[in-house]
């Protein structure tokens, strides 16, 4: 089954081109099941990018999903237009009544601010509450986990000597748990950071999966919460990382060559792609595991 998205949305097109399998209105409303509900809340200010990439990994799976394209209500978007928030983006207050078997908060380039000096905190504060009533299961990206982490769990977050970017090698902590089905010893996952979690402030209702001692912790599951963290970006596209290298150099920030990213390391050649794969097996995990585990009556979701 494919994912249902608004007919016009952009990212559309992207996605019919690799091979997506995209559903409209009409032909999703004959089938008789009850689609996966997932709401997707981008705080990225590149929107289309990142609902591109997210809507990729999540469009490949065989099940029928509706996908909810939803911001933060208290803030105003500098590089996407009003007319393409409104047509296509729910704000939180328009979707807080309703449930979802899975919901992803990604990241924001807001690494380097105390958490309660974001403009929208409050929101972000009374999202994740409601994520533990309204919401099956819930993947944090970035600094959306950290975030998670810092309001769940009072993790603390530290600063990186230096700014861990490229691509790395990581080692799987828990080869055992489902969100890792099928996954390498050592995957190669793009990061783009400037901080940490501090391990030691880690409770005992957190797991560490995936780890890279050098750079920090990568990814860990929050049973109690019902959610997983995931510090870096597998969601990545083979440019992501390549464009925030060339965007920073032009801004005269002498930014250090992303690791592992360029073949030889020269910059003129293609980003090679290594964890394509991984990211579409954590996602289709995800996926499989709140589809054998929601409830069928969407009003149950969140009940103890």
């Amino acid at each position: 089954m494919p994912i249902r998205i608004p007919d016009n949305l952009p990212a559309r097109k992207t996605l019919e081109n690799e091979g997506v399998v995209v559903m409209d209105s009409t032909r999703a409303a004959r089938q008789d099941i009850r689609p996966l509900q997932f709401g997707l809340l981008n705080l990225m200010p590149n929107k289309e990018r990142t609902e591109t990439q997210f809507t990729r990994l999540i469009g490949a799976t065989p099940l029928q999903i509706d996908l909810t394209l939803i911001r933060v209500t208290d803030h105003k978007s500098k590089n996407t237009s009003e007319d393409y928030l409104k047509t296509f983006y729910s704000t939180w207050e328009e979707v807080r009544n309703k449930k979802f078997d899975g919901f992803v908060i990604t990241g924001a380039p807001i690494a380097n601010m105390p958490f309660e000096e974001v403009r929208y905190w409050s929101e972000m504060v009374e999202i994740m509450n409601w994520t533990q009533t309204n919401v099956h299961h819930t993947m944090f990206i970035c600094w959306g986990a950290q975030a998670a982490l810092h309001h769940f769990h009072n993790a603390r977050r530290v600063r990186l000597a230096q700014k861990a970017f490229g691509v790395f090698r990581h080692q799987v902590v828990n080869p055992r748990t489902a969100w890792l089905r099928g996954f390498s010893d050592s995957p190669m996952i793009p990061v783009s950071r400037h901080n940490d979690i501090d391990r030691n402030s880690l409770g005992p209702d957190l797991e560490i999966l995936v780890d890279n001692p050098e750079i920090g912790v990568c990814f860990l599951d929050d049973p109690k919460h019902r959610a997983v963290h995931m510090l870096n970006h597998l969601e990545y596209d083979n440019r992501s990382l390549a464009d925030e290298y060339e965007r920073d150099l032009k801004a005269g920030l002498n930014p250090v060559l992303p690791v592992n990213l360029f073949p030889n390391g020269d910059t003129t050649q293609v980003p090679e792609n290594r964890w394509r794969s991984h990211a579409h097996l954590l996602f289709q995990n995800w996926i499989n595991e709140i589809y054998q585990t929601t409830p069928f009556d969407l009003d149950k979701i969140g009940q103890p």
